[in-house]
């Protein structure tokens, strides 16, 4: 059995090097390059179904919106509970196992439902988010916190979560929680750049 870092954890390096390298590439001039190639797939967006409706329709578009914070309140909610369980502040007569899985399934219907309808209200706007550049960081917040709950989070917590340590269950839950307030911090931005 290998007793390296890198033996216990493979799939958490390997995902902490991609998350690294994507922050990198993203502070880089390389962006710029592939920007500028997304422009006629956000120009497109605007011409589909979803994209005339969105911007002819008003009530549509303000539906879907409100589905979208309903989805987006679900996700922060089993992210807070499931990060309080792990950092031993809420719900503690209840197993975290238990409370850790019911979360992990609300997360994943709050998520699609979020991408589902943002894909939709992007469509009708994508030229103006296109050019916002708190959009993108967004988008790269996202995809940070999709990429620690499947590949970090879900692997070290999924089987016996009472079996890890205090101390990295805290670490899990303190990165957790940073990692989506980012998130929510951009979308936010977002509405206040638009």
């Amino acid at each position: 059995m290998s007793t390296g870092i890198r033996g216990f954890y493979p799939r958490t390096i390997t995902v902490i090097a991609v998350i690294v390298l994507a922050l990198a590439f993203a502070l880089n001039g390389a962006r710029v390059a592939v920007w500028s190639a997304l422009l006629p797939l956000f120009e497109w967006m605007e011409t589909t179904p979803p994209g005339v409706l969105g911007q002819t329709w008003g009530a549509a578009f303000a539906a879907l919106q409100a589905v979208h914070l309903l989805g987006m309140a679900l996700l922060g909610g089993s992210v807070l509970v499931s990060d309080g369980r792990l950092l031993n502040v809420l719900f503690r007569d209840v197993p975290t196992d238990l409370v850790l899985r019911a979360c992990h399934r609300l997360f994943v219907w709050s998520v699609s439902l979020c991408v589902l309808t943002g894909v939709f209200m992007a469509c009708g706007v994508a030229v103006k988010v296109y050019y916002l550049e708190v959009f993108w960081y967004k988008m790269l917040a996202l995809a940070v916190g999709v990429a620690f709950v499947f590949f970090i989070r879900r692997p070290l917590l999924r089987d016996h979560p009472d079996a890890i340590s205090p101390g990295l269950r805290r670490l899990l839950a303190s990165a957790s929680l940073m990692i989506w307030f980012s998130v929510a911090a951009t979308g936010r931005w977002i509405g206040f750049s638009g």
